[in-house]
């Protein structure tokens, strides 16, 4: 049996176990290392190749009437059809505007995540982000990685569209303490709407794809899914650094809201683009999931973040994701002579598992997820013999730079 190449698998980065290091590298937006550094320490810089391009063409993003759309007449229905399908297949971003959103809303929201990342270190701890899980506070993954740091702190938790529980307000709650409860209030009722958005996309999504309105709607239906706070304070070198390294979302759709400060950037036909943030949009775009749902039609895009030095930038993600009982497979609509199956039934967590433990997300994250499925028969039993031997085999002896994020 041919195993996968080294080249396409990692084992997570060295963490730093030294205390005056990992002390020293404390990342926190309420003390900056301009205080006491010219330049900012090795291991927030990039390799060359990757340094940021900090005036880069922008993308022409088309522009979904949200509203045309779910009113069913036939000219707007067919327009966004036609222009999800055009950016979809290229590069996989598009805005949708007139989206219901309350404003008020997205500015509390926004306050919010001003109010969290402006208190002390010790405070934002309490949410701490522990090793191999998605959810909690992240120092800059300081402690996890030891070079090409992102310039950003981040709190991500989880959503459940389970109407018998309100998830959000929950975490802040338990992790908190009950003086965050309006925070959970605020961003539970925010992942509310970004779900029903959602929901909507996916009946877009569909239609766009030929196949019936209802059939990826159904699908996220119950989703339970992630919402991630970014906050990208100044950088005294931003021409060194990144917010967020290049990378594909692994999970099905992102809905993002930025700020009016500029970052977002795309790589779309061998360069990168910059996304120009649109205070009434919300930027969407398809993750490694939905492009298997959509047998490999639509394309899930790699971007980054870069940073600046005058000013804080911040953005809201939602991630979609299935629920975690669901098989991830696309309609028999998609699949043909002319375009065969691309990728193997999996579920949510077996993906997400396999990008924050064993691989870096970009452009090949599903196929090398296919491949490592077929040699390792993935379904079988974790913890066994068997389990143990295959993973230990396709793990050591990795290409150097291949590095998690």
């Amino acid at each position: 049996m041919s195993m996968l190449h080294p080249s396409v698998l990692f084992t997570p980065q060295k963490t730093i176990e030294n205390d005056m290091v990992e002390h020293k590298l404390s990342f926190d937006a309420s003390f900056q290392f301009q205080a006491y550094q010219s330049i900012i320490p090795s291991q927030f810089i990039w390799p060359d190749h990757e340094k940021p391009c900090l005036t880069p063409p922008v993308l022409q993003v088309p522009l979904i009437d949200f509203k045309g759309f779910l009113s069913g007449d036939p000219q707007a229905v067919s327009s966004a059809c036609s222009k999800v399908n055009e950016a979809c297949k290229k590069h996989g971003f598009f805005l949708v505007v007139n989206h219901g959103v309350d404003t008020k809303l997205m500015a509390q929201a926004h306050k919010l995540v001003d109010d969290f990342f402006c208190m002390k270190l010790s405070e934002k701890q309490r949410a701490q982000r522990k090793l191999g899980e998605h959810c909690g506070y992240a120092n800059s993954f300081i402690g996890r990685f030891s070079s090409k740091l992102p310039w950003k702190e981040t709190l991500s938790f989880r959503y459940s569209a389970d109407k018998s529980s309100k998830t959000v307000e929950e975490y802040f709650v338990n992790v908190m303490g009950d003086d965050f409860r309006q925070f959970g209030s605020v961003y539970q009722e925010y992942c509310e709407a970004m779900s029903n958005i959602s929901l909507g996309i996916m009946e877009l999504l569909g239609m766009s794809l030929g196949v019936d309105r209802k059939y990826f709607r159904d699908f996220f239906e119950g989703n339970d899914s992630v919402m991630r706070l970014n906050y990208y304070p100044p950088c005294q070198n931003p021409d060194l650094a990144l917010g967020t390294g290049p990378h594909c979302d692994p999970t099905s759709l992102t809905i993002l809201h930025q700020d009016q400060v500029e970052g977002l950037q795309v790589f779309v036909d061998e360069r990168w683009h910059s996304v120009t943030p649109k205070e009434d949009a919300f930027v969407v775009n398809i993750g490694d999931t939905f492009m298997a749902l959509s047998n490999g039609i639509y394309k899930s895009c790699l971007h980054r973040a870069v940073v600046n030095s005058k000013i804080v930038r911040k953005s809201l993600a939602f991630f979609l994701c299935p629920n975690v009982d669901k098989v991830v497979t696309p309609p028999k609509d998609l699949i043909n002579k002319e375009n065969p199956r691309m990728y193997p039934d999996f579920t949510w967590p077996r993906l997400l598992e396999f990008t924050q433990r064993h691989y870096r997300a970009d452009t090949k994250t599903l196929d090398a997820f296919s491949r490592l499925r077929k040699v390792t028969s993935y379904e079988v039993k974790e913890g066994s013999a068997f389990d143990g031997t295959v993973r230990k085999k396709i793990t050591e002896t990795p290409k150097k730079g291949q590095l998690c994020n």
